[in-house]
């Protein structure tokens, strides 16, 4: 499933024809970055190959002022078709990504494992900090969102709190986890 598509296609099916530079401050004027995988920056690339496979169509050209020309597009038959998919994929797959941390907590340095408790402790400030910061910015937002924005930006709230929850229990269940290592270690050095 691909986000930045399902952004560009539902884009024009909602607005109708615009130029690559309207569609940038759209997801600008969203906050794009703050609750999906790509940067807003990333629609003009995107956009690109959309309309090489046929999924938005040139439109017409305009220009205002002493701007440059600027090539309108539109969501094509093909791109409709595309879009109802991407909605439905969206709606009903699963994305949960693998955090590199459960390798490294797999794979502990025996010689550094004074320091994870440090490491976990800095990692679980960043996360309340990221919470915070943007609990703070959906506030300031939140006139400007439709009910489903809210709810879709609030996904992401809800899942910096899960990943809070779960760094404190990993921090309180860690002396099991170094004392486990460590008699791991030991008896590594009994086998050799």
């Amino acid at each position: 499933m691909s986000s930045i598509r399902l952004f560009i296609l539902g884009s024009f099916a909602e607005r109708g024809p615009m130029h690559g530079h309207a569609l940038l401050q759209l997801a600008e004027q969203e906050h794009i970055d703050l609750w999906t995988d790509f940067a807003s920056s990333a629609v003009y690339g995107a956009m690109k190959r959309l309309a090489a496979e046929g999924l938005i169509v040139e439109d017409h050209v305009e220009r205002h002022g002493n701007y440059p020309e600027r090539q309108v597009y539109r969501i094509s038959v093909e791109g409709e078709r595309a879009l109802h998919e991407l909605r439905e994929q969206g709606l009903t797959e699963i994305v949960i990504k693998p955090d590199p941390l459960d390798l490294a907590l797999a794979r502990l340095d025996p010689d550094r494992l004074d320091e994870l408790g440090d490491l976990l402790l800095a990692r679980l400030t960043r996360l309340r900090e990221t919470l915070a910061a943007d609990e703070s910015r959906l506030q300031q937002i939140m006139v400007y969102l439709t009910v489903a924005e809210g709810w879709s930006m609030g996904h992401q709230l809800s899942r910096l709190r899960a990943e809070i929850a779960w760094h404190e229990e990993l921090l309180a269940a860690l002396p099991d986890i170094i004392s486990d290592e460590k008699r791991r270690q030991s008896t590594k050095g009994d086998n050799s």
